[in-house]
Order: structure tokens, then C-alpha cells, then sequence
């Protein structure tokens, strides 16, 4: 049970923790605050609700199957488009980050100037064979890395939050609180709790138990909630949202940034490996379920030459965006939030109508029926249209 909520919250935790800052500086730390807790709401809500559809069609299903079995074909070839574009945008954005992370340790800790497609490269073969291993190896390298990355949240926030100024917040709140901010924090925000991906794995793995699934998911989501809102305090309050909105989505100019602000240069490392353990307990959090989904699509075989097969179409398409598209960190997080939306709201509320009135025994259901659904689709449409405002 520790080793799923810390694959929820590591999956969660990550390059959404880390673009935070990046997208929400101009709206000020009291409006990022309350989106926080909406966006948690209405994912904790959604989480649930896929657990209930996952239950009611089987335990052992991935999504794909679970679609299949409900919505058919043609539902299941809009998820799997869904599913493939939100965890290649997310592993992209991933692999972004940490190729940027990657480059400025080389250069700070080493004085090596590392080329970027070289870190792109160094990192996915790093990080990304673990996702090979399976879900009982993710486990426990997650229980361990996101252990020691609450330890160093615990520190950098213990050591930075006296220098928080929160007269400077509440201006930038009053100043920066227009409509096109919020249209572009939205939708970084929303993928920023998108956990979701490994909710199928879980429910494998955990052997379909119902209570202890929903204190999973539950427990999971409400950590990066507590984690974000911290993070927020500290990263506004300190560097500024003046200044980190001038950065311009530079996830090294926001470390340095906070490293700079430390006084002591033991904290000043405990920032920098918190960034690290927190980006890499999400990357393979994520990895692991677009490496279990591609199996499961391509029926590989369990042989070396199936898993390696696996691998390369697992990796090569979000390694070659990190590799041309290497300043898209917020961007490819703000374009993930399209297809996480149809896959984690507008499905569900579909397969959840679909099943409740077929349901031959009382299985678990989540609380507020059918208005429950009908705002949660609401919601996903306003997510969606924020991200097309801000692209178009």
C-alpha cells in the first residue's frame, strides 16, 4: 500500500511540481492556491471514478481493454489516442526537464559543458530502463526516491520560508490576476495531477481490493496537493513571481535561482537534488505505464527481444521532442492536458453512464451520481478550451 501511494504521488510530483512556479508566478500565490485545490478536487473525483469503471469490468484490465469492453472500437481507439499522446507528451516533457536538470549539474558540480541532445540520450538510458523491470521494481525504487525527495522538500521549505515575503505575493496576486494568465496556468496546473495513468497497474497489482485502492488514490493525490501548495509559499515568495515569470519557463533559471537565495551550500545541494528525485520519481512512475500499455497494445512477448521491442517504441518518439524541441518544458505540459482530459473526464463520465444502469450487484460506486458527472464534464471542457485559447 506505501510503495502505490508513493507511485501515485511520485507520478504526480514531478515536472508538475517543477512547472508550477513557471506557470502560475503571474497569477500570484492566493489565486494558485485556489486553482490548486480545484484541479485536486475534480482529479481525486475522476481517480475514483475510473477505479469504480476498472472494478465493475475486471480486475486485470489496462485501460485499453477496459474501453474495449465498454465503449467498443471506436471508444477504444479515441482512448488509446488519448492515452498514447498524454504519457509521449508527458515522458517528453520529462525528459526535457531533466536533460535541462542534467546540463546545469554537469556545469555547476563538474564544470563540463554537456550538450543537450547528449543529456537527452544520457538520461533516457539511464532512467528509462527501469521502466523494463516492471512495476515491482518501480515500487521500490519510488518508496525510496520519494522518501528522500519529502525529506529535501521538508528541508529546502524549513530553510527558504523565512525568507518568504508575503506582502510581495499579495500585490502580484492583486497586479497579474488577468484572463489570459489564468487561460495559460489551467491547463499546466491540471496535468500537473495527472496520476492517473497508473491507476489500471495499481489495481492489478494491489489485486483489486476496494479499500485500500480508494485510500490509495485518495492519500496519493492529497500529498502533491500539500507538496504544491509548500512549494508555491517558498519558490513566489522568495525568488518572486515578477521574477519567475521572466524566465520563461526555464526550469534551471528557477533552480538557480532558489540555490542562489540559499545561504548555506548544503542547501543549496539539497535543492538541487530534491528538483532531480522529484522529476525522476515521476518519470518512472510514467514510463512504467506507457511501457506496460505498449506491451499490452503490441501483445509483445515476454522475451529479451519483446521487452526491447517494447522499449524503443516506448522511448523513441518523446526522445526525439526532447531532442528538437528542447525549451518546450511548460509547453508540452500545457499540450498533455488535452488528451488527459478525454482520457481521465470525458471517457469515464461515458463508461460510468453506460455501466451504472447494466450494473447487475452492488459494486463499489463513487459518491454523487449523475450532477457529480455532468460538472465534472463541464470542467473538462473549460480545461480544454484554455489550453486551445492559449495556443491559438
Amino acid at each position: 500500500m506505501l510503495g502505490s501511494i508513493a507511485i501515485v504521488a511520485g507520478t504526480a510530483i514531478g515536472a508538475g511540481m517543477l512547472a508550477l512556479p513557471l506557470a502560475t508566478a503571474a497569477l500570484g500565490i492566493i489565486p494558485a492556491i485556489l486553482l490548486l485545490v480545484l484541479i485536486w478536487g475534480v482529479s481525486a473525483y475522476t481517480s475514483l471514478l475510473m477505479l469504480e469503471i476498472n472494478l465493475r469490468t475486471g480486475v486485470g484490465d489496462n485501460v485499453h481493454a477496459i474501453t474495449g469492453k465498454v465503449l467498443g472500437k471506436r471508444g477504444q481507439l479515441v482512448q488509446g489516442a488519448s492515452f498514447l499522446s498524454l504519457l509521449f507528451a508527458l515522458t517528453a516533457a520529462y525528459l526535457t526537464g531533466g536533460s535541462s536538470l542534467l546540463v546545469l549539474k554537469a556545469e555547476t558540480m563538474f564544470d563540463v559543458a554537456l550538450d543537450n541532445q547528449a543529456a537527452v540520450i544520457l538520461f533516457t538510458l539511464t532512467l528509462g530502463l527501469f521502466a523494463a523491470f516492471g512495476v515491482a521494481w518501480v515500487d521500490k525504487v519510488s518508496r525510496i526516491l520519494f522518501s528522500l525527495m519529502i525529506a529535501l522538500l521538508v528541508v529546502t521549505v524549513g530553510f527558504l520560508m523565512p525568507e518568504v515575503s508575503p506582502s510581495k505575493m499579495a500585490v502580484a496576486a492583486m497586479e497579474r490576476g488577468n484572463f489570459d494568465v489564468w487561460m495559460a496556468a489551467i491547463p499546466v496546473v491540471f496535468t500537473s495531477f495527472g496520476f492517473h495513468v497508473c491507476i489500471a497497474t495499481l489495481v492489478r497489482y494491489l489485486d483489486g481490493d476496494t479499500m485500500t485502492l480508494r485510500k490509495v488514490l485518495l492519500i496519493g493525490s492529497t500529498l502533491p496537493l500539500l507538496c504544491y501548495v509548500l512549494w508555491l509559499l517558498v519558490t513566489l515568495g522568495t525568488v518572486g513571481g515578477e521574477a519567475i515569470h521572466g524566465f520563461g519557463g526555464s526550469l534551471p533559471a528557477l533552480v538557480s535561482s532558489l540555490q542562489d537565495i540559499a545561504a548555506q551550500p548544503w542547501v543549496s545541494r539539497c535543492i538541487s537534488l530534491f528538483a532531480d528525485f522529484a522529476l525522476v520519481t515521476s518519470f518512472l512512475g510514467v514510463t512504467l505505464s506507457l511501457y506496460d500499455f505498449i506491451g499490452e497494445l503490441t501483445r509483445a512477448r515476454p522475451t529479451i527481444a519483446g521487452r526491447i521491442q517494447t522499449w524503443l517504441i516506448t522511448f523513441i518518439p518523446p526522445v526525439l521532442c526532447a531532442l528538437y524541441i528542447p525549451e518546450g518544458f511548460v509547453a508540452v505540459l500545457g499540450f498533455a492536458a488535452i488528451p488527459l482530459v478525454v482520457m481521465i473526464i470525458f471517457l469515464p463520465i461515458v463508461m460510468a453512464l453506460k455501466q451504472r444502469p447494466q450494473a447487475t450487484e452492488n459494486g463499489y460506486q463513487v459518491a454523487g451520481g449523475t450532477p457529480a458527472l455532468a460538472i465534472a464534464g463541464v470542467l473538462g471542457t473549460v480545461i480544454i478550451a484554455s489550453q486551445l485559447w492559449v495556443a491559438l
